[in-house]
């Protein structure tokens, strides 16, 4: 067992479990790609509420002509689902019901339908049973605390069955807004119901709030700038039930798809959030759509989990520090400490997986001028005759250019995410002027200024407050350095082995359609092209903090 992890071993066995005050509980964290609903090629509908035990979903379908709310079950999680049953007519009428979901007890049923008797289109119902085994009882309106003489939607109840969140028509910052109600215990009545505000609410549609167990993060869709199609998934934190929310962020590209995508629940764990999405026809056909989100532990961003994890971890131990905050679930719970520990030990030692890595250059090849990237996306290829050195760099192999026209092309297939941003390479030698990485005819992204060889950045915002942000660094000494650019949404940083050696607030950067050069400038200009060496050269859509 390597030495590192035995230390480790027997810190842990020393360490007391610290308890502190919650604070920011914004912890790194990622959406593996969406996937189809395993097993339920005989499902497709809207909503896609599972139960806690994961043995029933409920969700709404129009395969009757009408929307009705239907149930399916199964044996056990790792079985297929049987085929959906309408939940009778006790709580499906002639009209729309539409989007429900279960308590997690599995005894309260919440709704949304147009039935008589409301106060408004369309209202929100709750039926409830004695047991799991009994039949749903008649629906019962939740009346004028939560209704409005609006539309009234979707509603999500929290793990604990104490907070209520729907979107409405009733006014606010935009046509649809989210709200949310709260009552003290089970048997209260709801309270009067409350928007979420200008951080959340815009002047868009926002809809489908659906809680995290520990209540501090909560997913929800937007047809909001910034996102890929017509609804997309966006996620906000706080860092206690009683704080505001904090700015959403998009789920990205591997979620989100061109046409809309609208939330379920999530498992009771925390670990997979369930939604729908009319993927390929907007407004045609929905299924039901799954996505599994798993905390970020490679946090210096160099591919791997070991021992500089550990110190970082320990680095923050007892401390509000979302980059570790990575247990007891994905969203963790406000400090680090020993179940943060207990997650990162899972990964210790093995090859970081991380779908936040758009692209990583390893370098490693030893003839040949294809370039391979690990991430599978942006091909690349040698321009002039630059050497692979297979023995010779700071992690595995490097390419040696000459500094005269060698580089690597890079072939810019689609647009980066927006909002964060990092770029990292391994560099060793390197004169003043000359540029590691460049988007062509765009920005030099990482370079050496040109009359002292210290890190700077020219991508910038687009607006006019744009400009380049140079450090006080030397990195063309010979010396093999880990250089990077961190764009952290509103703030721009620039690092030299694990360094923040400059920074900066720029608006988001700059960035456009064009292919990206390694070892060479935005224009290819004579005196830019990198001489010496350059290895592992990677690109994520989060901010590492090396």
């Amino acid at each position: 067992m390597e030495t590192w992890r035995m230390q480790l071993i027997v810190v842990m066995a020393g360490l007391a479990l610290v308890l502190l005050a919650a604070g920011q509980v914004r912890a790194d964290f990622f959406c593996s790609p969406a996937e189809k609903l395993p097993n339920a090629d005989n499902l497709a509908g809207w909503g896609g509420v599972v139960s806690a035990d994961g043995q029933s979903i409920y969700f709404a379908s129009e395969r009757t002509g009408n929307f009705d709310m239907y149930v399916s079950t199964r044996m056990s999680t790792g079985d297929g689902w049987n085929d959906p049953v309408s939940l009778g007519p006790t709580v499906n009428t002639q009209y729309w019901d539409m989007f429900p979901t279960v308590s997690p007890d599995g005894l309260m049923l919440l709704f949304w339908s147009d039935r008589p008797g409301g106060y408004g289109g369309f209202d929100i119902w709750v039926s409830t049973r004695a047991s799991i085994a009994d039949p749903w009882g008649p629906p019962v309106n939740l009346g004028p605390k939560v209704n409005s003489g609006a539309w009234d939607l979707s509603p999500r109840i929290s793990a604990d069955g104490l907070t209520l969140t729907f979107h409405s028509y009733r006014g606010g910052y935009g046509n649809e807004d989210l709200w949310m109600a709260t009552r003290a215990t089970k048997n209260d009545p709801w309270n009067d119901a409350v928007n979420l505000g200008p951080t959340v609410n815009t002047g868009a549609n926002e809809g489908e709030g659906v809680l995290a167990p520990d209540g501090r993060t909560l997913f929800f869709n937007s047809d909001r700038p910034g996102g890929s199609g017509g609804l997309d998934l966006w996620v906000t934190t706080r860092r206690t039930n009683a704080d505001p929310w904090g700015p959403p962020v998009n789920l990205g590209p591997a979620v989100n798809g061109p046409t809309h995508e609208f939330c379920g629940s999530l498992s009771a764990d925390g670990t997979t959030l369930y939604f729908t999405s009319d993927y390929p026809v907007l407004w045609g056909a929905s299924s039901i759509y799954l996505t599994r989100i798993t905390p970020v532990v490679d946090f210096n961003g160099d591919g791997k989990v070991d021992e500089a994890e550990v110190r970082i971890l320990m680095d923050n131990w007892g401390k509000d520090e979302p980059l570790c905050d990575i247990g007891p679930t994905p969203f963790g719970d406000g400090v680090v400490d020993m179940q943060d520990m207990a997650v990162l030990m899972r990964y210790a030692s093995q090859k970081a997986v991380d779908p936040t890595l758009v692209a990583c250059w390893e370098l490693d090849e030893k003839d040949g001028t294809e370039v391979s990237n690990s991430a599978g996306t942006y091909p690349a290829y040698l321009v002039g005759n630059p050497v692979w050195r297979p023995e010779g760099g700071a992690a595995g192999g490097a390419l040696e250019l000459d500094g005269v026209d060698d580089y690597v092309r890079i072939s810019f297939q689609s647009p980066l995410p927006k909002g964060t941003l990092s770029v990292f390479a391994w560099v060793k030698g390197g004169a003043p002027g000359q540029v590691i990485f460049s988007q062509q005819g765009g920005a030099n992204w990482l370079a050496a200024e040109k009359s002292t060889g210290e890190l700077m950045t020219d991508l910038r915002s687009a607006s006019r407050g744009g400009r380049s942000l140079s450090s006080k660094t030397i990195v063309t000494d010979g010396k093999w350095h880990r250089v990077g650019l961190v764009w952290g949404g509103m703030s721009r940083t620039l690092y030299v082995d694990g360094i923040a050696v400059a920074a900066d607030v720029q608006d988001s950067p700059k960035t456009g359609y064009a292919d990206w050069a390694i070892g060479a400038a935005k224009n290819l200009a004579p005196g830019t092209f990198w001489s010496g060496l350059i290895d592992d050269v990677r690109i994520y859509n989060r901010a590492v903090k090396p």
